[in-house]
């Protein structure tokens, strides 16, 4: 009984130490959303995103209606664009995009929307893989283009409108290069369908890429394995005649090492 009651008065002891320990000190309390503004941007420039973050998000919560309250979601938006944290950079432009469709600067968020998977396989290990460009997944291709061009689209004018202009042309060719890759690999593995009707898909919704010459010369070769002699002779024609000097006649689908292969 005695131990028993030694522990009861140690607990009581305990939890009423608990009260006597000090409250977390908020530093931004009482901060105006102009000095939570600034304190963030300062962050930003230290390159302490989390902390910026942590503050616009305050700023947000406490001045929810104020402009700077929606210069916050853009460059929470950015904070993480710059923590390489895709997924929250992502949802942050598309809550503001839906919050805000005509703030005068959502151009700017549908520019980095797109530099954002843009940017998705240019990190270090992107560097020095084994993998070719055109083999990757290509989801984040795909959704650039579509934040570009709906950029360019609504907002011609903008000052990121010409820089993704440039990069779409980018992102086109690296499509159509993914297309023909996957023409190429049906045709090695025999599945001359396949090979033909993809070949065919990235002409059709690639016409200019640099990649449609071989996607022709994909077409020439499952056509003839299937013996659709006319096809094979109509894919031909149009092939030389808009590649009448293509290296693909003299030496076929082999290449050689691309610049990506560092061994």
């Amino acid at each position: 009984m005695r131990s028993l009651s030694l522990l009861v008065l140690f607990l009581l002891v305990l939890i009423g130490g608990c009260g006597l320990l000090p409250e977390q000190v908020d530093e931004t309390a009482g901060w105006s959303a102009n000095k939570l503004y600034a304190e963030a941007k300062s962050a930003m420039a230290d390159g302490a995103y989390d902390k910026a973050v942590k503050y616009f998000e305050k700023l947000e919560a406490r001045y929810p209606y104020g402009r700077y309250a929606q210069q916050a979601q853009i460059e929470t938006a950015y904070a993480y664009y710059k923590q390489d944290e895709k997924a929250l950079a992502l949802a942050a432009c598309d809550r503001f995009i839906r919050l805000h469709p005509n703030h005068p600067h959502v151009d700017y968020v549908y520019y980095l929307k797109g530099l954002i998977n843009f940017n998705e396989d240019l990190g270090l290990l992107g560097y020095i893989s084994m993998q070719d460009p055109s083999e990757r997944d290509p989801k984040a291709a795909q959704e650039s283009f579509a934040a570009f061009k709906e950029l360019v689209t609504r907002f011609p004018d903008s000052k990121y409108a010409k820089d993704a202009s440039l990069r779409m042309a980018y992102l086109v060719n690296a499509l159509a290069s993914h297309e023909v890759h996957v023409a190429r690999y049906y045709l090695k593995r025999g599945a001359y369908v396949a090979a033909a009707n993809r070949a065919q898909h990235a002409i059709k919704t690639y016409p200019d890429a640099p990649a449609i010459e071989e996607a022709l010369f994909i077409m020439v070769k499952a056509y003839d394995a299937l013996g659709m002699n006319d096809l094979r002779d109509d894919a031909e024609r149009v092939m030389k005649k808009n590649f009448p000097n293509s290296e693909y006649f003299k030496r076929g689908l082999d290449k050689p090492e691309p610049w990506w292969k560092l061994w």
